[in-house]
C-alpha cells in the first residue's frame, strides 16, 4: 500500500495500455488508497480494484469483435457505436461478471470524472456519492458526445468525463494526495489539436451551450493539463507511465493483434519502471 494516488486518463481503446499496466500492478499487490479515472480508465480501475486479474483483457479483447460492443450495425440501430447495454449490463452482470463484493469491501476511495452538460463543467462522483451505482456512473463517463446518449443521474445529465477534465491530476491533489501516478495513454510528443465541430455540436447539443464551449476549448485545458504534468514530473511530485513507443491503435479500434500489443506494451513498461517506482513511492 502506498500514500500516493492514482490518475488514469481514458482515450478510448487505447485505453487497453492501462488495463496492461494495471494488470502488472495487481501481479505485484500494489493497490493505490485513492484512485480516479476518466472514460476507459474508469472501466479499467474498477476491474483493478475488484482484485479480477485478466478481466480487463478479457472483456476489451477477447470480445471486442462481438458485434453489440463496437459496430456501426449498433450505431445504426441504437445511434451508439459502442453498445453501452451491453458493455454496462450485460457484461458485467452475466457474461464476464464484475465481483462487486470484492469491490466495494476494498478500502480503496475510487472516484469517477463526467462531465455535466449544462454547466460544462466536470462532476466527480466518489463512492459515497454513486453508492451502489457504480456501473452507471461508468456508463456516464464513457459516454462520447454523438455515439452515445446522455446519461441522467441524480438530477444531471452527464457524458464523458474526458470532455472537461481529460486527466483529473488537480482533483486528486485537492482530494489531499500530495504525489500521483499517472498513467497517460498517448505518447509524450502528443499534442492535442483544435477540433472544427461547432456545427455538428451546435446540431446535436443545442440545448447545452455550456457543453459546446467546454468541447471547443477542450484542446487548451487538454494540453495545458499535460504542460502541468510535465512540471509536477520535474519537481518529483509526479510520477508518470505512459506508451514507449508510438501507438498505431484509434480510440475505437476493435483489431485484437494491435490492442494485444499495446496491453502488453502497458504491461512491459509497468514492469520495467517497477522498481524506480517503488523507490519513488518510498522516498
Amino acid at each position: 500500500m502506498t500514500e500516493a494516488g492514482l490518475v488514469l486518463e481514458g482515450g478510448g481503446m487505447r485505453g487497453i495500455y492501462t488495463a496492461g499496466v494495471l494488470e502488472y500492478f495487481m501481479d505485484k499487490g500494489l493497490y493505490f488508497p485513492y484512485v480516479i479515472g476518466v472514460s476507459a480508465g474508469a472501466c479499467f480501475g474498477a476491474s483493478y480494484l475488484s482484485r479480477q486479474k485478466g478481466r480487463n483483457r478479457k472483456v476489451n479483447i477477447d470480445y471486442v469483435t462481438h458485434p453489440n460492443y463496437l459496430s456501426l450495425q449498433n450505431f445504426i440501430k441504437h445511434r451508439q457505436l459502442f453498445g453501452m447495454d451491453f458493455l454496462f449490463d450485460e457484461i458485467p452482470n452475466k457474461i464476464v461478471p464484475f465481483d462487486f463484493a470484492s469491490f466495494y469491501k476494498g478500502p480503496e476511495e475510487f472516484v469517477v470524472t463526467t462531465t455535466d452538460c449544462h454547466s460544462g463543467l466536470p462532476q466527480y462522483f466518489s463512492k459515497a456519492d454513486y453508492g451502489k451505482d457504480l456501473l452507471t456512473i461508468i456508463r456516464a463517463s464513457s459516454s462520447l458526445p454523438f455515439i452515445a446518449p446522455i446519461v441522467e443521474y441524480g438530477g444531471k445529465f452527464l457524458l464523458d468525463g474526458g470532455i472537461a477534465d481529460s486527466i483529473p491530476i488537480k482533483k486528486a491533489e485537492s482530494d489531499g494526495n500530495k504525489k500521483n501516478v499517472v498513467i497517460l495513454t498517448k505518447e509524450g510528443s502528443y499534442i492535442k489539436k483544435k477540433s472544427n465541430i461547432s456545427w455538428l455540436l451546435n446540431r446535436f447539443y443545442r440545448d447545452y451551450p455550456k457543453l459546446i464551449e467546454t468541447v471547443l476549448k477542450r484542446h487548451e485545458m487538454y494540453n495545458e493539463t499535460l504542460s502541468y504534468i510535465e512540471e509536477q514530473e520535474k519537481n518529483g511530485r509526479i510520477f508518470v507511465l505512459r506508451p514507449t513507443t508510438k501507438i498505431q491503435v484509434s480510440r475505437i479500434e476493435r483489431n485484437q493483434k494491435k490492442l494485444e500489443q499495446l496491453y502488453s506494451l502497458g504491461y512491459q513498461d509497468a514492469k520495467r519502471n517497477f522498481s524506480h517506482l517503488k523507490s519513488w513511492l518510498q522516498d
